[in-house]
C-alpha cells in the first residue's frame, strides 16, 4: 500500500466573510420560525422539503471536495490542455466543455469552488492570461446549469415542482440548454478569448499531470461515475451521491485517512441554505409575494414566458438566484409548468451582472482572490449583464420552441 503524504502543517482557523452571512441567515430564519411570523405548519412544510435536498448537497460537494484532492480536475484540465496542441481555439472549446460537464454533473458550485484554481493554475503554467479562463468557470457554472436536476438546487426544486423525473426534466430542458450554453460560449470567444489570445494563437502545451495517488485517483474517478450512473437509471440523487461519496470515502480511509476532517462538511453552505428558505417563506408571508405577482403578471403564452424569464433574471440579480426563485415559484399556479420553468431559466442563466446575484459566482471571486487573479471588474459587469440578458432570452425562447 502506497502510504500517504504527510498532512500539511495546520493554520489557525479564519472565519470567512460567507461564514457570517450563513450564521445570519441561520439565526434569522430559526427566529422566524420559533417567533411565529413563519407559521408552524410552514416551518414544517418547507423543512420537509429541504432535508433531501440537503443530504445531496452536503454529500455532492464533500464527492466534489475529495475528488480535487484526488487530482482528478487537475489530471483532466492538463489532458485538455495536452489535446489543444498549444491551439488557443482548441483550448477555449476544451475547457469551455469541461466546465460545462462538471456544471451539469457535479453542480455549479463544484465548478466555481473546486475547477476555478485547476484553470488558474493552468494558466500560470501555459503562461496565458488567466481572465479567460476565469470568466468561463463562472459564466458556465451559472448558465450550464440547466439540464439536470443535479446542476443546480434550483433545478431540484422545480423537478420536484412540476413532477419530473432527472431524464424527463432533462429531455424538457435539453433545447434551453444547448441554446444558453452556445450563446455563452459565442459571448466567451469574442468578449475574453479572442481578445486575450496569446501571440499567434499558440501557446506551449504542458507536461502530464500524474496524480500523487493513482489509486486514490481511480477510485474518485469511479465514485463520479457511479453517481452519474446512478442519475441515469433513475436513483433517488440524494441516495446516488450517498453512495458514491461512500466508495470515495472508503479510498481515503485505506490511502489517505489524514485528508478527512470535519472541514469537509459544507455546513456553511447548508446552514445558507436552510436560514434562506425560512427567511424567503417568512418574507412571502409579509408582503413579498404580492410585489413577484405584479412582476409576473397573470398571462402566459410567449409574453408572458419571457416575463417570467425576466423577472426571474432581475430578481438574482437584486437580491440571489435562490430567493428569487422560491419566490416566483410561490406565487405561480401549480399547473403552470412552463411559465415555473421560464422563472427557472432567468434565476439560472441570469445571475451574473452583480457578484452577490448566485453563491456560485460569490465563491468564484473569493477563488480568483485568493490565487492573486485580478479580473478586469468593469469590463466582467458589462459582459455578465450582456451574457445575462442574452443567455435568458436565448433559453426562454428554446423553451417556448421545445413545448
Amino acid at each position: 500500500m502506497t502510504t500517504a503524504a504527510p498532512p500539511e502543517p495546520t493554520t489557525r482557523w479564519r472565519p470567512h466573510p460567507l461564514d457570517a452571512v450563513a450564521v445570519v441567515l441561520a439565526v434569522l430564519g430559526l427566529t422566524c420560525a420559533l417567533s411565529g411570523l413563519l407559521p408552524r405548519a410552514e416551518t414544517t412544510a418547507t423543512l420537509h422539503r429541504i432535508l433531501p435536498l440537503l443530504l445531496f448537497l452536503g454529500t455532492v460537494i464533500m464527492l466534489a471536495e475529495l475528488t480535487a484532492v484526488a487530482g482528478v480536475f487537475d489530471v483532466l484540465a492538463s489532458r485538455l490542455a495536452i489535446a489543444s496542441r498549444g491551439r488557443w481555439a482548441a483550448l477555449f472549446l476544451l475547457c469551455g466543455g469541461l466546465a460545462t460537464l462538471t456544471t451539469l454533473v457535479l453542480n455549479l458550485d463544484t465548478t466555481a469552488v473546486l475547477l476555478t484554481p485547476v484553470l488558474l493554475a493552468l494558466a500560470r503554467n501555459l503562461g496565458v492570461p488567466a481572465g479567460p479562463l476565469a470568466v468561463t468557470t463562472v459564466w458556465l457554472a451559472n448558465t450550464a446549469s440547466l439540464l439536470l436536476p443535479v446542476s443546480n438546487l434550483t433545478n431540484l426544486l422545480a423537478a420536484d415542482r412540476v413532477g419530473l423525473s432527472p431524464l424527463a426534466y432533462a429531455e424538457r430542458m435539453a433545447l434551453p440548454q444547448l441554446a444558453a450554453v452556445a450563446v455563452t460560449m459565442a459571448l466567451l470567444w469574442y468578449a475574453w478569448w479572442w481578445r486575450d489570445q496569446p501571440v499567434g494563437g499558440r501557446f506551449v502545451p504542458p507536461a502530464r499531470h500524474v496524480p500523487p495517488d493513482p489509486v486514490l485517483h481511480r477510485v474518485a474517478l469511479a465514485g463520479c461515475l457511479l453517481f452519474v450512473a446512478g442519475i441515469l437509471a433513475g436513483v433517488e440523487i440524494g441516495l446516488a451521491s450517498t453512495v458514491a461519496l461512500a466508495l470515495v470515502l472508503v479510498g481515503f480511509v485505506v490511502r489517505s485517512p489524514a485528508t478527512l476532517r470535519p472541514k469537509l462538511v459544507p455546513v456553511r453552505l447548508l446552514l445558507f441554505v436552510v436560514g434562506l428558505f425560512l427567511v424567503v417563506q417568512t418574507l412571502g408571508q409579509h408582503g413579498l409575494d404580492d410585489l413577484v405577482d405584479d412582476l409576473l403578471g397573470s398571462h402566459g403564452g410567449t409574453l408572458g414566458e419571457l416575463r417570467a424569464g425576466g423577472t426571474g433574471a432581475l430578481l438574482a440579480n437584486l437580491v440571489n438566484n435562490l430567493p428569487a426563485y422560491l419566490a416566483g415559484e410561490s406565487v405561480l399556479p401549480p399547473g403552470e409548468h412552463t411559465r415555473l420553468l421560464a422563472l427557472l431559466i432567468g434565476t439560472n442563466v441570469g445571475p451574473l451582472a452583480v457578484p452577490w446575484a448566485s453563491l456560485a459566482t460569490l465563491l468564484w471571486f473569493e477563488r480568483c482572490r485568493a490565487a492573486g487573479v485580478t479580473v478586469p471588474m468593469r469590463r466582467f459587469v458589462l459582459t455578465s449583464a450582456l451574457l445575462a440578458v442574452t443567455g435568458t432570452v436565448a433559453a426562454v425562447g428554446a423553451l417556448l420552441l421545445a413545448s
